[in-house]
């Protein structure tokens, strides 16, 4: 438990940013009512609340991406890093004690998103708690790739590539639309990656369809293993140079 003092510290660094913690929960919920007006004017059922709302959960978590992120690359840029080095701290206490204090942001956004859904017509249900467990799994995809980012990255370096990867996860998960309707390269290149996984296993897991959320769940799993590795090694190797 090494690890809860540094994720603390962490923590109170995060809400010194209300700003952005308040646009990672309000921008994802306009969106949401959107593109629910969209779908009052359209001719076929393209952006269905138990469709959307996978969807736009999935897009929130890009946000803990980018908190995680710039956290440890204001700390490389401060040198706070170094000075703390001399820490009993091994490199994985160091990732989780900037993982965890994401993981409270996750939960709330999940449930905003759930009551904000609930009020366009999306039925509250059993599905809805096991939705809840895929999506901390998600969540934790996400951090991942913020604390590869940051472990890599300057925290201004971050905040450049965060554009293109909000951008590269939105249109490659299929949040807006599936991806059968486009196919060919664009799919292959969606499903080798695990957003357009993370958004499956979200849907499936909404609608009940727990057979069908296997798959997509073990993709996602592995992808978050492989990128908590990366991270917890590239941290290593930071903490010895």
């Amino acid at each position: 438990m090494k690890y809860l003092a540094f994720a603390s510290r962490n923590h109170k660094e995060i809400l010194r940013d209300p700003l952005t913690l308040l646009l990672g929960m309000g921008l994802p919920i306009i969106m949401m009512y959107l593109f629910s007006i969209m779908q009052k004017n359209m001719p076929f059922d393209l952006y269905s609340i138990e469709s959307l709302t996978p969807g736009v959960i999935v897009f929130s978590f890009s946000f803990i991406t980018l908190f995680s992120g710039m956290l440890i690359g204001k700390d490389k840029s401060s040198s706070f890093l170094m000075r703390i080095f001399a820490s009993p701290l091994s490199a994985s206490d160091y990732i989780v004690g900037y993982a965890f204090p994401l993981l409270p942001i996750a939960i709330l956004q999940i449930v905003v998103c759930f009551i904000s859904a609930s009020f366009l017509g999306l039925s509250i249900n059993v599905n809805i708690l096991v939705a809840i467990i895929v999506l901390m799994i998600i969540a934790m995809l996400y951090i991942g790739f913020g604390l590869l980012l940051g472990t890599y990255f300057t925290d201004k370096q971050v905040g450049g590539i965060f554009a293109i990867f909000v951008n590269l996860t939105t249109w490659l998960s299929g949040t807006w639309f599936k991806l059968d309707m486009i196919g060919g390269a664009f799919k292959t290149i969606g499903y080798a990656l695990p957003f357009a996984h993370a958004v499956d296993a979200t849907r499936f897991a909404l609608s009940g369809e727990y057979g069908e959320l296997i798959i997509p769940l073990l993709w996602v799993v592995g992808y978050t293993i492989l990128i908590f590795v990366v991270a917890v090694t590239g941290f290593k190797r930071k903490m010895k140079s």
